[in-house]
Parts: C-alpha cells; sequence; structure tokens
C-alpha cells in the first residue's frame, strides 16, 4: 500500500466501470480505455496515473455501478510515498528503480519497468519511494 509521506498532492476523480471490481485504497492505479485500473506488476510507469484514495468493496452499495473515484495526483515533482515491499528490502537498495509485485507492493528483486525509486530504507518491508507518475517522477 502507498501513502503519501511528504510533498503537495491533490485529489482528481476518474471513472471507474460497473465491472471495476474491489480495489483497495493506497493502490497504484492506471488508465484503461478510459476507465480506472488497479496497476500491475508489469504496468509501464508511463501508465501509473496515482494512488486510489477509497477502498471499493464487494459488499458496497454502488459497486456494481459507473461512478468516478478519487486518485490522489502529486503536484510537484519528487513527492515521497512510504510503501509496502514483497520482502528483503536492505539498505544497498536506496537509489535503486524497482517493480511491483502487485498494485500496492514493491518488488525489490525486479527492475524492468521501474516504477519506483527507493529513497529510504524503514525496514525489510516498508519503505520510502518516488514513484514514476505517467513516465516522470
Amino acid at each position: 500500500m502507498f501513502s503519501v509521506k511528504r510533498g503537495k498532492v491533490k485529489t482528481i476523480w476518474l471513472p471507474v466501470d460497473a465491472s471495476g471490481g474491489a480495489m483497495a485504497a493506497g493502490s497504484l492505479v492506471t488508465v484503461t480505455s478510459g476507465v480506472l485500473e488497479l496497476a500491475a506488476n508489469n504496468t509501464p510507469n508511463t501508465a501509473i496515473v496515482g494512488i486510489l484514495d477509497k477502498t471499493v468493496a464487494t459488499t458496497d452499495a454502488d459497486y456494481a455501478t459507473a461512478r468516478t473515484l478519487p486518485v490522489i495526483v502529486p503536484i510537484e515533482k519528487h513527492v515521497v510515498y512510504e510503501g509496502t515491499v514483497t520482502s528483503g528490502l536492505v539498505a544497498a537498495d536506496v537509489g535503486l528503480e524497482q517493480d511491483l509485485t502487485s498494485a500496492v507492493a514493491v518488488n525489490r528483486g525486479a527492475s524492468s519497468v521501474d516504477v519506483v525509486k527507493c529513497v529510504k530504507r524503514l525496514s525489510a518491508t516498508l519503505g520510502e519511494f518516488f514513484i514514476k507518475f505517467n513516465g516522470s517522477y
């Protein structure tokens, strides 16, 4: 899961269709065919648009309804985000670019699409990162 640690951000509202599925707040999202989708381990860094700011659960009254959802986006460069890591984040990972395991976690062992850059290790499973939104930190 990702959350803002330092920097200026704002919330925008983007559409999700009726079949968007369950999504957790703090997930990285992309827009495909005009609607929000969760980012995946192979989502290009040019496609990441923001961080979902609301959980969508299957028990929500509007779960199967097309609507808009709040998405956090940076309004300045180099905003720092706290994010979970699948496992094994070490001090030597600081400064390296890494991929995602899923929309809510960093895969410190992969760097083919380079979605995040570690700027601080907090623990083996938690770090501070720059995130490439639309291909740029």
